[in-house]
Formats: structure tokens, C-alpha cells, sequence
């Protein structure tokens, strides 16, 4: 188990799409030269919208920009980092170059479990869930259970992955990121994620007791490469 802060970021619209993995890189920079930063946050995973792909992975999003996956050192540091006076004084006033809005304004905390506990590669299907109207988190554990880690792995999507992780958000999300889940599916590559799920969108493949859950309509899937990562 792990404790996370995850981005579901759109790009400041003055950058060009392939512009935004370097404006990331250079803002990432910023935060490395950060005392705070660099003891709260254990690694880093910068996971930019994939550009190149041909086809496109079914269901996949071109709204948002990137996903960033921060392990934290603990629960308490999702919540410190937002009050650090040095964070405060150097990164934050160079967020709007890079993004559309404020880092707070699009970041959830997430408690990550492993379904797969393959390495990292260059490639992840990121999908953020949302819950069905009148879902609560009785439901939602019941569901998780239910399905395991064999109902996940029974599919041949997620079956196919060589890393799967599974977050479930924490806290009160942002206005307009109001997710439950946030899945992690790595691939050697995109045209082995978009072969993997053969033309079905995510939340199709999803355990049953979970997609009876989720509202499709209230999630996001993106297919995206690592343009940095640290360590």
C-alpha cells in the first residue's frame, strides 16, 4: 500500500499539445530543487497524453493532457505540500505556464493496491471512475471485494497488462474530479494497450459488481507515455 496524489491536468491552451511534456519536465525541475518536495514526495511519474498512436484506444479521451503519479511518503504529506512555504513561493507561481489551472485544482490523494505487481514501462492506461448516482462507499466496498483480484485479472485487457494498480480517492476531490477509482494499466506500448482491449472501452471491461457501480458517462480514460520520471 501507498499513498498517492494524482493529476488529471490539462495543458495552459498557449502550449501546443507536444510542447507540454517539456513545459512539464521544466516545471518538474522546479519542484526537485524543493527541501519539501523532495522528502514527501518518493518518486514521480509524468504520463503525457500519447500523441502518436494510430489506432486510437477505444473510449480514450483528448480532453486532458497528462496524468501524474506522485508516491507519497505518507498521508499527511498530501496535505502539507499544498501549506509549504517554499512550494508556495517557487512552483506554484509557474503552474499557470504550464497548466490550464492551478496544480491543487485538479489533484486527488489515492491509497494504491497492487493487483499486478509487474515494473513500471513507458506506457499506462490511466482511468478515472466515478460512481453511479446514489452509489456510497458501502456499495463501492462491496464491489471491490466482490470482484478480487481474480475479476480483474480474468479480463483479457487487464489480464494483458504487466502492472495493474488500483487507487481509491480519498478525501474530497476538487470541483469537476469528482472520481472514486483510478486505475493504472501498464503496457509495453500503446498499440499493445489498444490491441489489449480490442476496441472496447474501459469501463466495459471493468468486474461486474464494479461496472454496476461506475457511470461511464462520469469517467475519464486516457492513454498516455511517461515523459519523466524521478527518481
Amino acid at each position: 500500500m501507498a499513498w498517492k496524489m494524482i493529476y488529471l491536468a490539462r495543458r495552459n491552451p498557449a502550449l501546443a499539445p507536444e510542447d507540454f511534456p517539456q513545459a512539464w519536465r521544466e516545471h518538474s525541475a522546479l519542484g526537485a530543487g524543493c527541501t519539501n518536495v523532495r522528502d514527501k514526495v518518493k518518486s514521480v511519474r509524468q504520463c503525457s497524453r500519447d500523441l502518436d498512436n494510430t489506432p486510437r484506444l477505444a473510449g480514450a479521451s483528448a480532453d486532458y493532457d497528462g496524468v501524474n503519479l506522485l508516491v507519497l511518503r505518507d498521508r499527511q504529506a498530501a496535505d502539507d505540500i499544498w501549506n509549504d512555504e517554499e512550494t508556495l513561493r517557487i512552483m506554484r507561481p509557474d503552474e499557470p505556464r504550464v497548466f490550464s489551472t492551478y496544480v491543487r485544482h485538479f489533484t486527488l490523494v489515492a491509497e494504491e493496491a497492487v493487483l499486478r505487481d509487474g515494473e513500471p514501462t513507458d506506457c499506462v492506461v490511466a482511468a478515472f471512475l466515478g460512481l453511479r448516482e446514489g452509489v456510497g462507499p458501502a456499495e463501492l466496498d462491496r464491489a471491490l471485494a466482490a470482484a478480487g483480484t481474480e475479476g480483474w485479472l480474468a479480463d483479457p485487457a487487464f489480464g494483458a497488462a504487466v502492472r495493474l494498480v488500483l487507487n481509491r480517492v480519498d478525501g474530497t476531490p476538487p470541483p469537476g474530479y469528482d472520481y472514486a477509482l483510478i486505475l493504472e494499466a501498464w503496457y509495453p506500448s500503446p498499440a499493445d494497450a489498444v490491441r489489449a482491449f480490442d476496441a472496447t472501452a474501459l469501463p466495459a471491461r471493468l468486474p461486474r459488481a464494479l461496472a454496476d457501480c461506475m457511470a461511464p458517462a462520469r469517467s475519464v480514460t486516457l492513454l498516455t507515455r511517461v515523459t519523466h520520471r524521478r527518481p
